[in-house]
């Protein structure tokens, strides 16, 4: 049985309910005119009983379709024997057929039931009629012709509604698999986000706490062994290691969003580079010549600069055994270059695949930029960092 149309449904299937509402109006109708009109006593209270009965009938069988007692099926044959009453009753009341046609389809279990009861139906209002107006060949001729127009509409009907209604569930289908498809790519987008967030706060950490913490343990070793031949030594480097500690507080702040995103002050890169080089120099003993130009770059650009720097420099003190840094800070029309060069022991890059290096790609690479490694054992280390600068200059 065809229940109430939803939304998204063809516009077939919104008429054929919207034609049903109005048949039972138009025989709503009919009763009114039937008891308020100048009809003789038998086809006024025949007619009105019919009608009456049909309309109590459809009431009970759409508020209870499984109702053993009168089932849509028990229905649709007392429609076709009031159908076939009323024309045999009345003059015009074949009509009534034309209206109630979409009963046939609501309620008929499949499109062949439809189809046959709308066709007894069809046979019963031309039999009525006949028996009203007599048994003439023009009569059987005209009602029968009449009556299969409108079978022939019943069946399109009957065809058609089965078709807007599969129409209609693929729709529905379509709209579920997209809300579907939809939750999904949300779900996806989060959890890849939630990845690159994890994925971009492990690497702030490696680049700042983590290295922070190596330089305070590497300084803390130094420290104690110092003590007692070179106190002054160790001094400075308890200084280093409050100042490398209040630099970590400080970055931990920024992670956890209680400080600007950045402690790199704008504008400052070639100083803060050389801050850092120069409490590199002062922690290891290493000789460092820089070559720092203050340049004008924007502040991911500065930030990517400073980080680079600091995994360079941190991996110079614990793998490369140099004695030698350089760093020099190019400007170019369209690009700023960091080139951080040592004399150390080298190393076989296509084997490496550390965090760190790894890190420093994808920061460049997040900026448009890109890193290029040159390395072989016993001669040293060189890392070049390009940005694109948009032009400033």
């Amino acid at each position: 049985m065809i229940q109430r149309p939803r939304r998204g449904d063809p516009f077939w299937i919104w008429t054929l309910h919207w034609w049903d509402v109005l048949s039972w109006a138009l025989l709503a109708l009919l009763i009114l005119l039937t008891v308020v009109g100048d009809l003789p006593a038998t086809a006024r209270y025949g007619s009105l009983a019919l009608m009456v009965g049909l309309g109590l009938c459809y009431a009970t069988t759409r508020r209870s379709p499984g109702n053993p007692v009168l089932t849509p099926q028990h229905y649709l044959g007392l429609l076709v024997l009031v159908l076939g009453g009323l024309a045999y009753l009345r003059d015009g009341f074949g009509v009534l057929y034309t209206v109630l046609l979409p009963q046939f389809t609501i309620l008929a279990r499949n499109t062949r039931s439809a189809i046959v009861y709308s066709g007894l139906g069809a046979v019963a209002i031309t039999i009525g009629g006949v028996l009203r107006q007599g048994w003439t060949l023009d009569v059987l001729t005209t009602n029968t012709i009449s009556s299969l127009a409108v079978y022939a509409a019943s069946v399109l009907i009957t065809v058609l509604t089965p078709l807007g209604l599969r129409q209609a569930a693929e729709r529905a289908q379509l709209r579920a698999d997209l809300t579907a498809t939809e939750l999904r790519l949300a779900e996806a987008q989060k959890r890849q986000g939630a990845a690159e967030e994890r994925e971009r706060l492990a690497r702030e950490i490696h680049d700042t706490l983590a290295q922070g913490f190596a330089s305070i343990i590497v300084l803390a070793e130094a420290a104690r062994a110092g003590l007692g031949s070179r106190p002054d030594k160790s001094a400075q480097q308890l200084q280093s290691i409050e100042q490398t500690a209040r630099e970590n507080l400080a970055e931990a702040r920024i992670l956890v969003g209680s400080a600007p995103q950045s402690g790199l002050a704008a504008g400052s890169v070639a100083r803060t580079l050389r801050r850092t080089l120069d409490r590199f120099a002062e922690d290891t003993g290493l000789t460092v010549t820089a070559d720092l130009p203050d340049i004008d770059v924007d502040q991911p650009t500065r930030i990517a600069l400073l980080r680079c720097t600091q995994e360079s420099l941190a991996n110079i003190r614990k793998h490369a055994a140099a004695s030698t840094v350089g760093v020099v800070l190019t400007q170019h029309q369209d690009r700023a270059e960091l080139e951080i060069t040592d004399d150390g022991q080298g190393f076989v890059v296509a084997d490496s695949h550390g965090f760190g290096l790894d890190g420093m790609r994808k920061r460049l690479a997040e900026l448009g930029g890109e890193l290029t490694v040159t390395s072989s054992v016993g001669n040293g280390t060189r890392v070049l960092a390009m940005l694109p600068t948009n032009g400033q200059v």
